[in-house]
């Protein structure tokens, strides 16, 4: 499985074990934010921690993922970011629309409040 998920007290951690979430492991990641909110799970970390290579479909996943959260009145939270998939999301813009912090821990803190 590429993408592995943790049932958190206050939201639900999905780990990416892929070294580039691309075209081939995209549908996969967007049908685990599906499940998810079908489940009532409103609030995400994804850890990205292993990725070191993102393209656009890539990209497309996690922002249905941060629709998803948003439409449901939870969070979307990345996390972990490596700095080719942080490159690539200033150059999208998608860091004035998604919250990113470095690590999950710090994601953590975010569902505390």
């Amino acid at each position: 499985m590429s993408f592995n998920q943790q049932k958190k007290e206050k939201y639900t951690e999905v780990n990416s074990q892929v070294d580039k979430l691309d075209a081939s492991q995209s549908p996969e990641l967007k049908s685990l934010f599906l499940m998810l909110n079908k489940n009532s799970e409103n609030n995400i970390v994804l850890n990205l921690e292993k990725t070191k290579y993102c393209d656009s479909s890539g990209l497309s996943a996690i922002l249905i993922g941060n629709r998803l959260c948003k439409d449901s009145g939870g969070k979307f939270v990345l996390a972990g970011l490596q700095p080719n998939v942080k490159k690539l999301v200033e150059i999208s813009q998608l860091h004035n629309v998604l919250n990113i912090v470095g690590s999950s821990k710090e994601a953590s803190a975010l569902f505390e409040s």
